[in-house]
């Protein structure tokens, strides 16, 4: 099992900027793919970045050029820096970790991110 603890949420104004955190704990694996999805009310969770061990990042187009993931391995850490932030992106954010080998997701419980207009 892996347990990811979220910090960084809350309320901003439209085109400010928060930085969330997520630190993995437990049966962790190097090569594990990162990320952050979301979840907005009445809407499907969605991918908005992944990152792998590498450095190698995919961001949904809704939040490519303002959002930017980044890892610290050795924490076994992943950020993302929002920038630029719409009403639209008001979610709960999620952490992730997905194994390359079997594909097996593992889920923070989330933060709140709230965008005021």
């Amino acid at each position: 099992q892996v347990q990811l603890m979220e910090s960084g949420g809350g309320l901003v104004q439209t085109g400010g900027s928060l930085r969330l955190s997520c630190v993995a704990s437990g049966d962790i694996l190097t090569n594990d793919i990162m990320g952050w999805y979301r979840q907005a009310p009445e809407k499907q969770r969605e991918m908005v970045a992944t990152i792998t061990s590498g450095g190698t990042a995919n961001y949904a187009d809704s939040v490519e050029g303002r959002f930017t993931i980044s890892r610290h391995n050795l924490k076994n850490a992943v950020y993302l820096q929002m920038d630029s932030l719409q009403p639209e992106d008001t979610s709960i954010y999620y952490c992730i970790s997905r194994r390359r080998d079997t594909a097996r997701y593992f889920w923070g419980q989330g933060t709140q991110v709230t965008v005021s207009s």
